[in-house]
């Protein structure tokens, strides 16, 4: 028997966000730009939630499933909460293949930290 072959379109990669606000040294930020940032530090603020940000940020092929990144220190329960927080701070995107669910950072949340942070144009 022949197996039948589906050819399926490439996907357009999605455009880069553009970063929720400019430098700290450019200008001061408006209420609602310190609102977004403060969500996402915030959500990093906890050591837990920065580690495994981390671990999803270095994880080979920018992705990582649940079951790679559950050594932290505390319970599955508690990761599962945590990835949670991260992924409604917009830190994180989430797929569920199967039973377990993949987690990326997606490289505009990446830009628009590190846009923040950095100084602006001299």
């Amino acid at each position: 028997m022949f197996a039948v072959k589906t050819v399926l379109p490439l996907l357009e990669p999605e455009a880069a966000v553009a970063p929720c606000c400019p430098p700290v040294t450019e200008r001061p930020l408006t209420a609602e730009e310190a609102e977004r940032s403060a969500v996402m530090f915030k959500a990093l603020g906890d050591p837990v939630r920065l580690r495994l940000f981390s671990l999803v940020a270095s994880h080979e092929g920018g992705e990582a499933c649940v079951c790679d990144i559950s050594d932290v220190g505390v319970s599955q329960p508690t990761v599962s909460h945590h990835l949670k927080k991260l992924k409604e701070a917009g830190l994180l995107s989430s797929e569920r293949r199967g039973t377990w669910v993949f987690y990326r950072v997606e490289p505009s949340v990446l830009a628009a930290m590190g846009q923040l942070l950095s100084r602006s144009a001299i």
